[in-house]
């Protein structure tokens, strides 16, 4: 234990259980992409007839999901904390997300305008992080997980073949989504400007 005191993602093993569960999340996306147009059903279904594909789909998209949870966890909780880890978390979530919501769109079961929203986000807080990544790496904040959690949970929703019934919690879902969507996205705008605004100010007094 006391081996662990003072580590630092310098010295944690880029190659560790907390980045291979990240990586699986990636190697997932096709997966989940190819069991989601193997269950496309034919006009005029009522969306409860589905084909097992559907199934497999939505079964994928959770196990991914739940590595994105788990991954966090064992990183904080064995102090794998990497700056790989840092970068590539937040894009296999990403690649994840956008492929289930790109997909659904263009299956018709999601309007293109939430794509668009929560996608453009997205491409924006990466090229972000690029933008800053060279005075230092910005971790995913406590709204940013909310937000992820949120987008999960509706894109599940809309993923299992439910009743009619059930469409204002898929609604209602998706809007919760897309409002902590934009709001993380202002909040990490204004981090990212703070951080270089700091790291500017460094370099010139040390000049």
């Amino acid at each position: 234990m006391a081996d662990d005191v003072g580590r630092t993602s310098a010295t944690v093993p880029t190659l560790n259980v907390a980045n291979m569960l990240t990586m699986l999340r990636l190697v997932l996306v096709p997966v989940f992409v190819v069991a989601l147009f193997a269950g496309d059903v034919p006009d005029g279904s009522e969306g409860l007839d589905v084909s097992p594909w559907r199934y497999v789909a939505t079964a994928v998209f959770a196990l991914a999901a739940v590595t994105d949870r788990l991954d966090g966890w064992v990183a904080r909780r064995y102090g794998l904390v990497t700056d790989f880890g840092k970068i590539v978390d937040p894009i296999a979530d990403k690649a994840l997300i956008g492929a289930a919501l790109l997909g659904l769109s263009v299956l018709g079961e999601l309007p293109w305008w939430i794509t668009a929203v929560i996608l453009g986000r997205e491409i924006a807080v990466t090229a972000l992080r690029f933008w800053v990544i060279r005075h230092g790496v910005i971790p995913a904040s406590k709204g940013g997980k909310a937000k992820t959690l949120a987008q999960v949970a509706a894109i599940g929703v809309v993923l299992l073949p439910l009743p009619v019934q059930a469409e204002p919690v898929e609604w209602g879902l998706l809007g919760l989504a897309v409002v902590l969507t934009v709001g993380t996205g202002v909040d990490y705008l204004v981090r990212a400007v703070r951080l270089r605004t700091i790291a500017r100010q460094g370099r010139v007094e040390l000049e």
